[in-house]
């Protein structure tokens, strides 16, 4: 049985670093669709207005295959494809620097600030790492091989060319990465470390914290002491499995919530906030690993420190 035919490749360059949005016109059973502005209205007049879609394809936004404009009142044909730009709304530039740790010609290791989200999604599209890092290194293929929270900073590996994003993508999926997390908490004497926190974690769409609950382990951390400073202690994490939050929910299992942290143990008032003077006191530190496609082992070091625990 053959595959749906590949789509063509899209005639419009990206825009801020954000590929162009591709349209396959469906079946219309219902012969309710005579033109190509019918279906539109009826697709996109909900989420953007009938006079933007309008305003639009007057403006030729909408483009065939070929890269010509589509009028509104060409025929309806299913099965073709369009492209646009989706309009983008104003994002406060996150006003940290984005570092490069290691560039060749399959992988970019970046070192991702605090505040920035690694992909774009809902509110962040143009001021996330993915589309920053297309901008600043001119690599229109570039994509994150796994994400980090957008609170966290520290190193992401990201894929040149797109034909190689599984198998740096199967790496993390095979726990085949040795990752490696700094952070702050609260020091407890009381508390014997190092030690393994297994638990089952839960994270609900549209709910900002992640919960435990009973039943099997889905999650897996390993919480090591490195030194303290008073009733603070800066620690390395490693986790052996990568539910969302992990790390956050184990440490505040422990009752070592981490310096700054908006949603663990309390969710505050306005947890998205963008406190720049008081980033979460996490940072992904080292990525290990023997690479896919050359069979090097690589480790890589994030160039950054937390705030919280300044060099002396």
């Amino acid at each position: 049985m053959r595959g749906r035919a590949k789509p063509p490749a899209a005639p419009l360059p990206q825009r801020c670093g954000i590929d162009p949005v591709r349209v396959r016109l469906p079946e219309d059973p219902d012969g309710a669709w005579e033109c190509v502005r019918d279906h539109l209205l009826d697709r996109f007049a909900g989420a953007v207005g009938a006079r933007r879609v309008d305003a639009m394809l007057t403006e030729g936004l909408f483009v065939g295959a070929d890269g010509v404009a589509v009028g509104g009142e060409e025929p309806y044909t299913p099965g073709r494809f369009l492209w646009f730009h989706r309009d983008f709304a104003p994002e406060e530039p996150v006003p940290f620097p984005v570092g490069v740790v290691y560039r060749d010609e399959h992988l970019v290791v970046a070192d991702k600030p605090h505040f920035l989200s690694t992909t774009p999604r809902g509110r962040h599209i143009t001021e996330t790492l993915t589309a920053r890092l297309r901008r600043e290194t001119g690599l229109p293929e570039l994509q994150p091989a796994h994400r980090l929270d957008r609170l966290t900073a520290g190193l992401v590996l990201c894929v040149v060319r797109a034909e190689d994003r599984g198998a740096y993508q199967t790496l993390f999926r095979d726990r085949l990465v040795r990752k490696e997390y700094e952070a702050v908490a609260p020091y407890d004497p009381e508390l014997t470390l190092p030690r393994i926190v297994r638990s089952r974690i839960v994270k609900e769409r549209g709910v900002i914290a992640a919960r435990e609950e009973p039943g099997a382990a889905n999650s897996e951390s390993r919480v090591e002491l490195l030194e303290r400073r008073g009733t603070f202690g800066r620690y390395r994490l490693l986790p052996a499995t990568g539910r969302t939050h992990q790390l956050r929910v184990h440490m505040n299992a422990l009752g070592l919530p981490l310096v700054n942290d908006p949603v663990y143990p309390v969710v505050r008032p306005d947890p998205e906030c963008e406190d720049y003077a008081n980033p979460l006191q996490l940072l992904a530190s080292v990525l290990e690993f023997t690479d896919p496609v050359t069979g090097e082992p690589h480790r890589f070091g994030s160039g950054l420190r937390l705030s919280a625990w300044p060099d002396r």
